[in-house]
């Protein structure tokens, strides 16, 4: 120790690198930068003081401080990885894969949305006391004029606004879903 009980450079030096390898996991390999590198660090503070020494010092004192932190994060990055690569040996021990099992089945696709909308439309009703009947959307001229009163020269039997078929069915001009007899 140096006076004042400020420890030196080299006394830091071999403490940082006790602590780093000293350190058995990342989190506690992190608290040691922290003390020696950090904001606030013990190196950090020792570059501070650089502003106490005299003039002709600064320049040597200061390069060998750099060198030290160098050194120091140096050791940190090695130590670091070989946590990583031990961490990562334990968790491929853990976490095996038994390869003869059967994959993942394909997950069928689902209905479209207005499909579902209308089916959620069509249960509500139901609850209320409403059915739903289908009807046929091909109609005779009949059902879709003659019993409407619909007369012959109506624009709706029109060969632009109504589908005709060679058996004398049409489509029919409005949507319907359904016929009541």
């Amino acid at each position: 120790m140096s006076e004042g009980g400020v420890p030196t450079i080299d006394e830091l030096r071999a403490a940082a690198s006790d602590a780093v390898q000293s350190a058995a996991n990342l989190a506690e390999l992190e608290q040691v930068r922290i003390r020696y590198l950090g904001k606030s660090g013990l190196l950090t503070a020792q570059l501070k003081a650089l502003g106490t020494l005299p003039k002709e010092q600064r320049p040597a004192v200061g390069q060998i401080i750099n060198q030290v932190k160098t050194a120091v994060q140096e050791q940190i990055d090695v130590r670091k990885q070989a946590l990583q690569r031990v961490a990562l040996e334990q968790r491929l021990v853990g976490e095996h894969i038994d390869v003869t099992l059967p994959g993942r089945g394909q997950r069928l696709g689902g209905l479209h949305p207005i499909t579902r909308t209308l089916q959620r439309i069509e249960r509500l009703f139901a609850n209320a006391g409403f059915a739903v009947v289908e009807g046929p959307e091909i109609e005779d001229d009949y059902h879709n004029f003659e019993a409407l009163n619909i007369p012959a020269h109506h624009p709706a039997r029109a060969m632009h606004d109504t589908f005709y078929f060679v058996t004398g069915d049409c489509c029919a001009p409005i949507p319907r879903r359904c016929k009541y007899a």
